[in-house]
C-alpha cells in the first residue's frame, strides 16, 4: 500500500486542509503482508475520525492499512476538526466539504471509483454519527455505512448546565437551527429513502456494552430494527468494550467483512 499525506485547498471551507490516503499497490517482494490492487479505479472507504482526533489517527491506533491491503481497497481519511461533520452555525461547511467536495477532489488526484457499489463510509464516535448522517443523506453515493461507538445522532440532550463544554460545542455546530428534515436528521432521511425508492445503503452498527453513547446507540438500534423487512440490512453488534481503540481496531475489521469485498486473487508477496 502507498500512504500519501496530502494538503490541498478547499473552496468550500476557504482554507487549506489535510487528508491521508492509503492506495492499493501490488507488490511481490514485500515481507509480512499481502499487497494487491485491482484493475481500473479503486473501491474506496471514506473513514472518519472522532472528536478528539484528526486525519492521522486511524493509522496511528489501528492496522487499517494491513486490513485494507488484501482487499485492494483505498482508504481516504480527512480531517474535520470539531465540526461534527456539519455545516456549522459558527464555523466551516464541513458537511458540504466531506460529502461533496472531498470525493470530487480525491477522484481528480487519485484513481478512485465513483461507482456507488465501490464506495463505503465509516467512522467512530463523532465520525460514526457523521457517516450515518452523510450516508443516509446521500444514499446514491454509498453501498454501506459503518457506525462505530455512536448513534445516528450524538447531540447531548441533558440540560446545558450539566455539561457546559458540550453545550458550547452544540451551539457552535448547530446554533438555533432546527435539524428536522435536513441532512442533520438521519431518521428522516432513512424514511425518505424508503418512501422515495432511493438506493438503500447497508448499515453495520457496533457499540461496546460499557460505552457512554450506549443510550443513543440503542435509540438508533430500535429505530432500524422496527422497520419491517430490514431493508437496510441493518446489523447491530453490542460486544464487551468501551469507547476505546481496542474496540474500534477490532470492529473496523468486522465492517470490512460486512461489506463483502473479496480479497484480490493471486496475491504474491
Amino acid at each position: 500500500m502507498a500512504l500519501i499525506h496530502i494538503g490541498f485547498f478547499s473552496d468550500v471551507l476557504g482554507m487549506a486542509v489535510n487528508c491521508d490516503v492509503i492506495l492499493p499497490q501490488s507488490a511481490t517482494k514485500q515481507i509480512g503482508m499481502a499487497a494487491a490492487s485491482r484493475q481500473g479505479r479503486h473501491p474506496t472507504l471514506w473513514l472518519l475520525h472522532g472528536a478528539s482526533d484528526d486525519h492521522t489517527i486511524w493509522q496511528r491506533r489501528t492496522s487499517i492499512e494491513r486490513y485494507a491491503a488484501p482487499l485492494g481497497l483505498a482508504v481516504v481519511m480527512p480531517a474535520a476538526h470539531l465540526s461534527s461533520y456539519a455545516n456549522m452555525a459558527h464555523g466551516g461547511r464541513f458537511y458540504d466539504y466531506i460529502a461533496k467536495e472531498l470525493p470530487e477532489k480525491m477522484r481528480t488526484f487519485f484513481p478512485l471509483s465513483d461507482k456507488r457499489e465501490d464506495n463505503y463510509i465509516a467512522g467512530l464516535s463523532m465520525g460514526g454519527a457523521g457517516c450515518m448522517k452523510i450516508g443516509l443523506a446521500n444514499p446514491e453515493n454509498y453501498a454501506a455505512i459503518g457506525c462505530l461507538s455512536a448513534g445516528a445522532i450524538n447531540r447531548h440532550r441533558a440540560p446545558a448546565s450539566s455539561n457546559p463544554a458540550w453545550e458550547r460545542r452544540r451551539l457552535m455546530t448547530m446554533g438555533d437551527r432546527d435539524p428536522a428534515g435536513t441532512e442533520e436528521d438521519p431518521m428522516f432521511n432513512a424514511n425518505k429513502i424508503l418512501e422515495q425508492g432511493l438506493p438503500i445503503p447497508r448499515i453495520y452498527h457496533a457499540v461496546g456494552s460499557s460505552d457512554f453513547v450506549l443510550e443513543s446507540a440503542h435509540e438508533t438500534r430500535d429505530f432500524f430494527q422496527a422497520i419491517p423487512g430490514n431493508p437496510f440490512d441493518y446489523t447491530y453488534e453490542e460486544d464487551p468494550g468501551a469507547h476505546t481503540w481496542d474496540f474500534w481496531d477490532d470492529h473496523i475489521q468486522h465492517f470490512l467483512k460486512f461489506i463483502g469485498l473479496k480479497p484480490v486473487e493471486g496475491i504474491r508477496n
